[in-house]
This record gives C-alpha cells, sequence and structure tokens, in this order.
C-alpha cells in the first residue's frame, strides 16, 4: 500500500507538470496578448506595445516565462494580475469558496437525487414509476444547463417577481445555501440524471447475479438483498462517475455562474482569457487540474472502501 502511494503521488506530480506545460504553450498559441488588447482598448500608440510587453515581462522566450512562473507556483508565489495590477492570489482567493460551495452542493444534489431514485427505477424495473423516473432521467440529459438555468430564472420573476441574484455580502451559512441552490439544483440535475442512469443499469445487472438469487432462496428480505448485498456491488462503477461529474463540475460551472451571476472562479476564468491575463489563467486552470487528479485518487481510495477484495499491491 505504501509503495502504491508513494507511485501514486509521483503520477500525479507528472501529470500536473505534463498540464503545466500544456497550458503554458496553448495559452500562448492563441493570437493576440494582453499588449495588443489594451492598445487597441485604450486608443493608445501602437508604439506603446512594446514597453507594455516589457513591464508585464510577456517579451521574454517562453521558457524563461514558464521558468518564472513554475518558481513563483512552487513558493506560492502566483504573481500579478495584467488587467488590475494586484497580486492574482488576492484575485483567485475570495472566488474560490464561492465555486468549491456551488460544485460542492450540485455533486451532493446530484448524488442524493441520482442513487435512490436509480435503485428505486431498477428495483421496480418495468413498472410505472421505472418508466416515470427514466423520462426524468432523459430530460435530465437532455435539458442543457444554461437553457434550464434561463428557464429557472424566468419561472423565479413570473411566480415572485424577482430574480435570485448572488450576494456576496451575505452572512450566515442558510443565507448562502439559499442563494446557491436553484444553481446548484440546475446544474446538478443533468449529473443526477447521469449517476440514476448508470446506478440502475449497475443495479440490474448485479441483481441477475447467482449469488443475490442465493441470497433469496435463503429467504433473504428483499431489503436485505437489494442493499446489503446487491447495492455495494453495484456502487463501483456508479463512484467512477461520480468522481468524473463531480471533477466536470469544478471546472464546468462557467455557464451556471454567468446566467446566476455568481463571481465565481469558472467565470473569472472566461474573463481572464479574453483579457489574456496569463497569470490569472494559468492559475486558475491548474488549481482544476490539481482538483480532477485528486478527485481521481479519492475515487481509487474508495474503491477499497466499498469493495475489499480490491488491493493495491506494494
Amino acid at each position: 500500500m505504501g509503495s502504491y502511494l508513494v507511485r501514486r503521488f509521483l503520477l500525479m506530480v507528472l501529470t500536473l507538470f505534463g498540464m503545466s506545460i500544456l497550458i503554458f504553450v496553448m495559452l500562448r498559441l492563441v493570437p493576440g496578448n494582453i499588449a495588443d488588447i489594451l492598445v487597441d482598448a485604450s486608443g493608445a500608440d501602437p508604439r506603446d506595445k512594446a514597453r507594455i510587453a516589457r513591464e508585464l515581462g510577456i517579451d521574454r522566450p517562453i521558457a524563461e516565462q514558464y521558468v518564472s512562473w513554475i518558481g513563483g507556483l512552487s513558493r506560492g508565489d502566483l504573481g500579478f494580475a495584467y488587467v488590475s495590477e494586484r497580486p492574482a492570489i488576492e484575485e483567485i482567493a475570495p472566488r474560490i469558496p464561492i465555486s468549491a460551495k456551488l460544485a460542492a452542493m450540485a455533486v451532493v444534489i446530484s448524488v442524493v437525487l441520482g442513487v435512490p431514485f436509480g435503485v428505486i427505477s431498477a428495483v421496480k424495473q418495468n413498472s410505472s414509476l421505472d418508466y416515470f423516473l427514466r423520462v426524468i432521467s432523459l430530460s435530465g440529459l437532455s435539458l442543457p444547463s444554461f437553457w434550464l438555468g434561463l428557464l429557472v430564472l424566468m419561472a423565479a420573476v413570473h411566480w415572485f417577481g424577482t430574480i435570485p441574484i448572488f450576494d456576496s455580502n451575505s452572512r450566515g451559512f442558510w443565507d448562502e445555501v439559499g442563494m446557491l441552490a436553484l444553481p446548484a439544483l440546475t446544474v446538478g440535475f443533468r449529473s443526477s440524471a447521469l449517476i440514476m442512469r448508470l446506478t440502475r443499469s449497475s443495479m440490474l445487472e448485479v441483481l441477475r447475479q447467482d449469488y443475490v438469487r442465493t441470497a433469496r432462496s435463503k429467504g433473504a428480505s428483499n431489503a436485505s438483498v437489494n442493499y446489503d448485498h446487491a447495492l455495494r456491488n453495484a456502487l463501483l462503477p456508479v463512484v467512477t462517475i461520480i468522481g468524473i461529474e463531480a471533477a466536470f463540475l469544478v471546472g464546468g460551472l462557467i455557464v451556471t455562474e454567468t446566467v446566476f451571476n455568481i463571481p465565481g472562479v469558472a467565470r473569472f476564468l472566461v474573463e481572464a482569457i479574453l483579457w489574456r491575463d496569463y497569470p490569472i489563467v494559468q492559475n486558475l486552470v491548474m488549481l482544476i487540474a490539481f482538483v480532477v487528479v485528486m478527485v481521481n485518487f479519492l475515487v481509487d481510495m474508495a474503491y477499497m472502501a466499498l469493495d475489499p477484495r480490491i488491493k493495491f499491491a506494494d
């Protein structure tokens, strides 16, 4: 187990290193930079472009810029945002908790709705309830999040006469839950539909296994068969898709944060890309990559907790 964790840690470091190179190079392949945008937006003398590029350090060789960025990142120095001329950490840090809470609530909603309804749909196979849940799940997979978000906003205006807008000055846990509930439900609805479909198919496959029929023949109750014998084995592929969806939600909140006017990381990332604010974009994408790598690691650890037969050899 110890050697596996060491190997996995080294693989995570190597993956993040490769991602950092990819992020850095691809960002600079995009036509234009912050100097071009500033000159075009302000109508300044084009001759000032070289001076701006020199002041921002973007006229140096790419390799030198990369070493400078990685060196600062290893020391906890994320550099300065080009647009605001403030330390990047001061721009990013206040937005991380907002997106983290939104993503966490969306994951919780998707699991709370997806897994139980998937189990019910499998246990009640081909019943009216099963057909109803399958229609709901197909609707969740078919509706784009941005369109569903707009529908939610229009419904709120029609029924309550107001739009649910995020207030960064809110106080208290329940105030934040109330403001993030609708956006989280909007983005988590699709994930819950996917989790429900996978839970249903996985449960049906397990319920057809010989050991389940043996448990029934020995007089085990339906609850014991469905939850003690079948559900635990059916959860392995479900845990995988939950991990994938959790990683997707961290980086896929752009549309939701824009529609609901939430000042989170994803929305800020789009604004930074438009301005070619390299320090902000690089650090935010690396943060998302780190979260995705960590989620994959936690999913592997969850396999061992759910199935004692899975062992990672030293």
